[in-house]
């Protein structure tokens, strides 16, 4: 489970044949190294000169927790391995110079070993987040083979069989925040939360956290009854795999609107709901700077995976600005003919040289769901994405 917005850390421990295991838990409680040494001493498995292993470089600074390079020290560990160096500032390099100043040997994989890779990939949103200030955002779409998303008189539920709509809720579920437009909320009067049962080990689990709710919504035309809103303060569900105190450690879901109105009275109310306002007006449009919002989501926010699922209109703004990074499209076996494609892109429309085109690579082709009822899923991701 990614404990947003600390990185999915895994440290593992060999001693004399054993291996202890730890990971990362939420903000404010222990990191992965820290959990393996108290697992190694619970054992009575004396850890000095043992190899470590470790997903991400160790921190090296006092922030909500004590270094993990100081742990490492104090435990007289022989050697560290680690899969790829912490993109934060405030890391970057320093743990492993610790380390070795301290006489520890420090090996980093290449950038290219699969280790690293799959380290990279599983934060893809912090490594963002660090390194261009903004989330790694991540469209999901619905559609009809032929591309519809909605009937031209806007229905759109349901599109793809209950199995792709769980495999979604996965993906829901391992980001920060869920982002969708005003449109959106008016039309279906969405939720946005986790619901569904998620996988692991140990089988079916409740999620442990609710990810944030984004709305786009300049006008503040939410109404004040509205679903989405009674969503806030949500917390995760404690399980066999994720139990109380890890849950405690989790901050309850919030909502932030983005918006560019000037209605007080509208304001307060959405305030006294327990609303995050955050003005953000575009210069002369009197829309909501998106751009300006994703920088926000952050650098104020910590905000590392924004999971976006909007309409045509609010996708295809995004997509214009070049702030999608990746999409998930689920196409249903059927053909539903004219109605609203997966993003208003008049641009794109236009175009008449093939080359000008939106450049995607595929990461995925996968079919869910189960015999008689598969829908396939494509998981493509914007090639100026690709590297960063």
């Amino acid at each position: 489970m990614i404990f947003t917005p600390n990185p999915s850390v895994t440290c593992r421990i060999d001693v004399a044949g054993l291996e202890f295991t730890g990971y990362t838990q939420p903000r404010g409680g222990a990191h992965a190294e820290i959990m393996a040494l108290r697992a190694a001493a619970a054992q009575g498995s004396d850890v000095r000169d043992a190899a470590v292993h470790v997903s991400l470089e160790p921190c090296a600074h006092h922030g909500r927790t004590p270094p993990c390079t100081s742990a490492l020290i104090a435990a007289g560990v022989g050697k560290v391995v680690v899969a790829i160096l912490d993109p934060n500032p405030l890391v970057a390099g320093k743990g492993v110079q610790q380390l070795r100043d301290a006489g520890i040997e420090v090996e980093v994989l290449p950038v290219d070993h699969p280790e690293a890779i799959a380290s990279r990939e599983l934060n893809i949103g912090f490594f963002s987040r660090m390194i261009r200030r903004v989330p790694w955002v991540r469209m999901k779409v619905a559609a009809s083979l032929d591309g519809v998303t909605a009937l031209a008189n806007g229905q759109s539920q349901w599109i793809t069989s209950p199995a792709a709509r769980d495999d979604g809720q996965a993906w829901r579920a391992r980001s920060c925040a869920v982002l969708t437009g005003i449109g959106t909320v008016l039309a279906d009067d969405p939720q946005l939360n986790v619901r569904a049962l998620l996988d692991s080990p140990e089988g079916k689990i409740a999620a442990p956290r609710q990810p944030h709710f984004v709305l786009v919504d300049s006008q503040l035309d939410i109404p004040l009854d509205a679903k989405l809103l009674k969503t806030i303060g949500q917390h995760g569900q404690a399980s066999t795999a994720y139990p109380q105190e890890t849950i405690d450690l989790i901050a309850p879901r919030a909502g932030f609107i983005y918006h560019s109105s000037q209605n007080d009275q509208k304001i307060k109310a959405l305030e006294a709901l327990g609303v995050k306002l955050i003005y953000m007006p575009e210069a002369g449009s009197g829309k909501v700077d998106l751009k300006a919002m994703m920088s926000d989501l952050a650098v104020n926010q910590e905000i590392n995976e924004l999971h976006v699922e909007a309409g045509f209109k609010l996708n295809g703004s995004l997509i214009k600005a070049g702030l999608v990074d990746e999409m998930i499209v689920y196409l249903a076996p059927k053909l539903l003919g004219a109605g609203m494609g997966l993003a208003n892109l008049p641009e794109l429309s236009a175009l008449n040289a093939l080359p000008a085109a939106q450049d995607l690579v595929y990461q995925s082709v996968e079919l869910v769901g189960e015999e008689g009822s598969k829908d396939l899923r494509i998981v493509a991701r914007v090639r100026s994405s690709q590297k960063f």
